[in-house]
Order: C-alpha cells, then sequence, then structure tokens
C-alpha cells in the first residue's frame, strides 16, 4: 500500500507546526523559570515550571512526529507501531520530568539545611535517579514485548552477586550516606573514638580522615567509625570539672570551713565559669581531703586549663596564708616513753 506524496507533505507540514508551537511553549517556560527563580516565588509555583522547563528536544521531536505520523493513511499494523511508539515517547519525557523534579526536591532541601553533606545528598539523588530509570527501561520493555521477568530475575541474582563480592565498599558507601545525613561530625569537629583523638579533616564516600593531636593523619573506615562510641567535643556546651586536694592534719574546723569558701570564691571571680559545690570529703591517711565541682562555660581546652591553674595557683596561696599545708602520703611513728631505769611504764604489755 502505497502513501501519495500530498499526504506525507501534509504530516510533515503538521509535525513542523508543532514541533514549533511546543518549542515556543517550552522557551516561555524556560523564560517563567528563571524570573520565578530570581524573585523567590512560591515552591510548588518555582518546581511546576522548572520541571516543564527541563522538557527534553528530542521527546518534543518524537511527539511532533508521532502527531504528523496521524495524518497518514497507514495500514493496521503500522498503527499498532505507532502506539508502541507512543508509548515509548511518553514514559520518556514522564522520567525526564520525575528526574527534573528529584534534582528541585534535593536542592530545596540543601538550601534549608545547609549543614547536611552535598556527597551525601548526591549519592540519594543518583540512587533515585537509577531506581527511576530503571523502571522506565523496564516499562519500556515490557511494552515492546520482551520478557522483563527473567530479566528481573537475572539483574537479582546479579545484584546479589555484587553486593557480596563489594560487601565492604558498599558497607563504607552507606556508613557515608548515614554520615552525611545523620551528622554525628562533620570537618573541623573535634572527635576521641576509640584511641584516636584528633580533627575531622574530610569525610568521603569510604574512608574518614583525621588529623591526631600528634600531627599525623588517621584514615579510618565509615564503617568501623560508627561501630564505636564517638566523643564529639566541638559541640560540647560546657564542661564539667571536678578534682580533689587534700590538706594536712593540723587545721582546726574553722580553717577547713575557711578553705571551701575561699575555693569558692576564687572560681565564682574567673569569667565563663559557674561554680556548683566545694565541700569537705573526708579524713584520709593523707589529710583533709576536699572535692570541688564548677562548670567552664567554654568548649575551648586552652581556656578550661588557664582557668584551672589560676583557681590551682589560688588555692596555694589560701593554704599557704593559714599557714597549712598539702597532704602527703606519708607514716608517722610515735614511740612510747621510757621509764627511767629502763623499765616499761605501766600499763604495758607484760
Amino acid at each position: 500500500m502505497s502513501i501519495p506524496i500530498w499526504n506525507w507533505l501534509s504530516a510533515c507540514v503538521v509535525a513542523a507546526l508543532v514541533l514549533m508551537a511546543l518549542l515556543l511553549i517550552r522557551q516561555w517556560v524556560r523564560r517563567r523559570a528563571g524570573q520565578d527563580a530570581e524573585h523567590k516565588r512560591r515552591v510548588f509555583t518555582r518546581m511546576f515550571f522548572q520541571i516543564a522547563a527541563s522538557t527534553s528536544s528530542f521527546a518534543l521531536l518524537v511527539l511532533s512526529i508521532l502527531i504528523g505520523v496521524k495524518f497518514l493513511d497507514m495500514p493496521p499494523a503500522w498503527r499498532a507501531g505507532m502506539s508502541q511508539l507512543w508509548f515509548v515517547a511518553v514514559v520518556l519525557q514522564v522520567a525526564l520530568w520525575l528526574n527534573g523534579a528529584i534534582t528541585f526536591g534535593l536542592a530545596r532541601y540543601l538550601e534549608r539545611r545547609a549543614d547536611l553533606n552535598a556527597v551525601a545528598m548526591s549519592i540519594v539523588g543518583f540512587a533515585a535517579r537509577a531506581v527511576l530509570w530503571v523502571v522506565a527501561v523496564l516499562a519500556v520493555l515490557d511494552n515492546l514485548g520482551v520478557n522483563i521477568t527473567a530479566f528481573i530475575a537475572s539483574l537479582g541474582i546479579g545484584g546479589v552477586a555484587v553486593a557480596l563480592a563489594a560487601q565492604v565498599v558498599l558497607s563504607d558507601l552507606f556508613a557515608s550516606v548515614s554520615i552525611g545525613l545523620d551528622k554525628p561530625f562533620e570537618p573541623g569537629d573535634f572527635i576521641v573514638v576509640g584511641g584516636i583523638a584528633g580533627s575531622i579533616e574530610h569525610v568521603g564516600l569510604k574512608t574518614t580522615r583525621i588529623r591526631s593531636l600528634g600531627g599525623e593523619q588517621i584514615v579510618c573506615s565509615n564503617t568501623e567509625l560508627l561501630k564505636q562510641t564517638i566523643q564529639n567535643y566541638k559541640r560540647m556546651d560546657l564542661r564539667r570539672v571536678a578534682f580533689r586536694f587534700s590538706v594536712a592534719y593540723g587545721a582546726d574546723a574553722g580553717q577547713a570551713e575557711e578553705i571551701a569558701h575561699a575555693v569558692k570564691a576564687l572560681i565564682q571571680a574567673q569569667d565563663g565559669t559557674r561554680f556548683d559545690r566545694a565541700h569537705l570529703l573526708q579524713f584520709t591517711e593523707r589529710g583533709l581531703e576536699y572535692e570541688v565541682v564548677y562548670y567552664v562555660l567554654s568548649a575551648d581546652y586552652n581556656r578550661y586549663m588557664d582557668i584551672q591553674q589560676t583557681i590551682n595557683l589560688g588555692i596555694m596561696r589560701e593554704v599557704a596564708d593559714r599557714g597549712l599545708t598539702f597532704g602527703r602520703s606519708e607514716m608517722k611513728v610515735y614511740q612510747a616513753p621510757v621509764a627511767e631505769g629502763g623499765a616499761e611504764p605501766a600499763g604495758g604489755a607484760g
């Protein structure tokens, strides 16, 4: 069955007109999307126009050709093939729109959560797009008459084999995503984990790099890092300090009480501290043991050490001003007096 030349010409003219109209509409949509982005208009309006602006030129061309072909007097077998092409074009364009929606959604989420790891969000976006295009390809193959059941089964077996072969890599990859989303730490934080103490330099897809106090770089597996308890000192709002000191025996009750009050005054005189308590705790072989607790309202370790040094020096002066000394671990032996003539005093052991 031959198709007249005029029929071909009319179909081509219709396809060309439709394509021009669709391209003009897309151009207007893209211009409107740019204006909405500049003026920060409603989220749903911006999302609609940006998704529509992502319409593919190839999809518009295929759509125009399919509309033009409608004007041809084709045999039924050809029309069945055209219906399949319609489905392919629709699935392709819908997948492109959903891909644009994923891109917009992730960008919007990163705008609202600037603290999130961009690498982790990129991995999430890649996974979402991979699922989208796999579903689109399977839908197209199924429409074309391909038996996708066996194909999906083979993909499943292959996926299990790949997962087993790359178990360690995938485990670290998912751990990286977990770090990016949950944010237990981020570059610049000072952490202590296991026997490692240092600042986070970089969180990668497989490893995290830590700059230790000694200066060397320590590379840790993301999976192994998350299995341990992590102490993040960067996010510490205040530091609780508890310490003890002993004063040698010889102080009376009044002096012992004065020392506790003096320690309280020393701590309260320091900027950036909050006093909790200072008590004579117990009597030990070293002497009178005091326990002191206060808070440093800063996470800076150097600041804490400066304050503690000032307090320690102040305690030394307070003890010395009262003619006392600090307690020492020592043993004193007292010998009973011996009576004249070498006889033991009365009451001695017989």
